[in-house]
């Protein structure tokens, strides 16, 4: 019996969700509350499609089972119910739904008339021909020797990367494979991550994304990957298409071949909104499905747009809490990523107003895998109330906006003073030190994939989004940038060498802050995106990494200022600087060579600040424009590598900090 002639269902089980081949059959199980009947529509090679009723439904969940039924079987759902949208019903059997569970679609989804329900009544037009079919899946793989690396979060250094930019332009991976899984697997790339002391790589969505209508009709595309249809499912435009693989396959590879070089794999997932959109989006699956149950509703039945992306998943629904742990586990398990980094982490604890103890961030401090991982929030969102930094619970980590507007205005602008800037070098503990929390629980950066690159947040003071279709409006219009005089690449020579130096004590003001340090795929090469501050829409040279005019000598820097962070004690202890004399882990000074007082602290023209850390290691901070003479009281110091005398001057006993610069110095045994 094939899928293709199967008279009917057998009755199968409720768990697990989405479809499961057994080697006899397949197993469908899919979650509505308010569907009054679920059909299985199975489509042949020629498109032709069957429609067998779910026999079988246990609490809210329909299942039914396909004896014969094989991998590669092409599917989808209809459901019949209540057309009330004033109430949140959306059902409408004319639109064939994916399974919110596939772990593989057939195709992406084009702008079609007949997959919208704009208007009441419900659209008559069936949409099978243009929706995807979800794609029965069953891949064993051999993972060999694989082990997770299990790098502490008092050692990690991150790099934020797209898996396509990152090896588009990379003269050293063959043609064939750049922009691909294979291409980030190969030595080439590895080579750089292991060379920069790169502890964990931190990719951009890879889960199933597609293009919203309105970049279809721009001819432009959802670079980023932040529109995910399938989130159990690999992206497959990075998928290579190498005979004998597919894109789960080559995924596997990459983050086998990561394990191998020590390093671990963080996925940046989505689990704030879907590629639905609001009300006048296309019907492609949970909408379609059960829309109250998955997405937060205003009292008209219109979405809640707390994603600004037109509406918010609801996660404190039970299936809205399983679909992202089903989910997370699938990757954890079946790809055995190291972690995940939440895109609008707040929507994880809105129950609707944002909780720390709401169920799924509770589900997950209680998970015995997914609590053993790093877990990373981006902790805001676009809701009520929606801005949360330290709120989050053990185990998270959190992105700290505040570390990177405070150390950007304290090097750039000039408008932060000492006491500030030394509260985020000390992983803000005004911010984190609370709860059992640690100082790892400050993701320090200063760029992100959102905003400018760091060569750019140095050379312009206003965003340059012209490429992207919206006459410059989008991206963000206060970046705290400097152009130092002059917008644009291109600048005098005395101009470049200022920008040099901002660079490089943004640099290693990151790489030398207590916290954990992320550092933005390119910025160590000196990349630009030709001052797009928002390149989500930019799958070109644009967002790509242009490796032919990589900078080495700021590549080395960033290398030494790694290598150099790993050896300074204070900096990756688990435990917060007290500054007391039984752990000597910090002293703050002045450029008279005296303990800072506190009316020194909140001088707004002191712009000299001396950090000693675990005894051994000096940190030197020049904010101002000019040459700062030190009292370092006897002690002899020596220039601690990747730092030069272009740094700092050093004539015998004599010290002076050279304007706007960050060094260190190690005490001569």
């Amino acid at each position: 019996m094939t899928a293709a002639i199967a008279a009917a269902l057998a009755a199968g089980r409720p768990y697990p969700f989405g479809c499961y081949y057994d080697g006899q059959g397949v197993n469908f199980a899919i979650y509505s509350a308010d569907a009054q009947r679920v059909e299985l529509c199975l489509f042949d090679e020629q498109g032709s499609e069957q429609r067998l009723p779910l026999p079988c439904r246990s609490g809210d969940v329909w299942h039914g089972y396909l004896p014969g039924g094989l991998p590669g079987q092409r599917y989808g759902y209809r459901l019949y119910g209540q057309w009330e949208p004033s109430r949140g019903l959306r059902f409408n059997p004319q639109k064939l739904t994916i399974d919110p569970y596939s772990r593989a679609l057939d195709s992406k989804v084009p702008d079609a008339p007949s997959l919208y329900d704009r208007e009441p009544p419900p659209n008559s037009q069936d949409n099978a021909q243009f929706v995807p079919k979800s794609v029965v899946v069953h891949e064993s793989y051999d993972w060999q020797n694989d082990s997770r690396p299990c790098v502490p979060w008092c050692n990690t250094v991150i790099y934020e990367a797209h898996v396509r930019g990152l090896t588009k332009m990379h003269p050293a991976i063959p043609e064939a494979l750049q922009g691909t899984y294979a291409g980030l697997a190969h030595p080439a790339a590895i080579a750089h991550l292991l060379k920069l002391g790169i502890t964990t790589l931190e990719l951009m969505p890879i889960q199933f994304h597609v293009d919203e209508p309105r970049l279809q009709s721009m001819g432009l595309s959802n670079y980023w990957g932040y529109n995910v249809l399938a989130p159990f499912a690999v992206e497959p435009r990075y998928w290579s298409q190498r005979p004998g693989s597919t894109p789960l396959s080559e995924f596997r590879d990459l983050v086998k071949a990561l394990h191998l070089a020590g390093i671990e794999v963080i996925l940046d997932v989505v689990f704030n909104h879907t590629a639905e959109l609001d009300e006048f989006g296309p019907t492609l699956s949970l909408r379609g499905i059960d829309n109250r149950s998955y997405y937060w509703l205003e009292e008209n039945g219109q979405y809640a747009n707390w994603s600004g992306c037109g509406n918010a998943l609801r996660l404190s629904h039970p299936a809205g809490i399983q679909y992202a742990l089903d989910c997370l586990r699938f990757w954890a398990t079946e790809c055995r990523v190291d972690g995940f980094r939440f895109d609008l982490g707040v929507s994880l604890g809105r129950t609707p107003d944002f909780s720390p103890s709401s169920p799924l961030l509770v589900a997950l401090q209680n998970d015995p895998l997914l609590s053993t991982l790093k877990l990373i929030a981006e902790p805001w969102d676009l809701g009520p109330g929606g801005y949360r930094l330290g709120e989050f619970p053990q185990p998270f980590g959190e992105w700290n906006d505040r570390f990177r507007d405070t150390v950007r205005r304290f090097w750039l602008r000039g408008d932060v003073g000492l006491g500030e800037f030394a509260r985020r070098l000390a992983a803000s503990s005004d911010i984190f030190a609370h709860h059992g929390r640690q100082p790892c629980a400050s993701v320090n950066l200063i760029t992100a994939h959102d905003g400018f690159t760091l060569r750019d947040l140095v050379s312009f003071d206003h965003k340059h989004n012209q490429a992207n279709g919206e006459d410059n409006r989008d991206g963000h219009g206060e970046n705290y940038s400097a152009n130092h005089g002059y917008e644009g690449l291109e600048a005098p020579d005395d101009i470049l060498q200022h920008r040099l130096r901002s660079t490089r004590s943004l640099l290693a003001t990151l790489l030398l802050s207590q916290g954990t340090p992320q550092i933005l795929a390119g910025d160590e090469l000196g990349n630009s995106q030709e001052g797009n501050n928002n390149a989500y829409c930019q799958d070109s040279p644009i967002a790509w990494i242009d490796w032919s005019s990589a900078d080495d000598s700021l590549t080395a820097f960033v290398s030494g200022l790694i290598s150099l962070r790993k050896r300074i004690p204070a900096l990756t202890s688990p435990l917060w600087w007290q500054g007391d004399a039984k752990t000597q882990d910090v002293q703050w000074i002045n450029a008279e060579g005296s303990p800072m007082t506190p009316e020194q602290w909140e001088q707004p023209d002191r712009r000299t600040l001396l950090v000693v850390l675990s005894e051994k290691w000096l940190v030197v901070i020049n904010a101002s424009n000019m040459s700062q003479p030190l009292n370092l009281r006897q002690t002899q110091w020596e220039i601690a590598a990747p730092f030069s005398h272009d740094d700092i001057d050093i004539q015998g006993e004599l010290y002076a900090a050279r304007p706007n610069s960050m060094t260190v110095l190690h005490k001569k045994r």
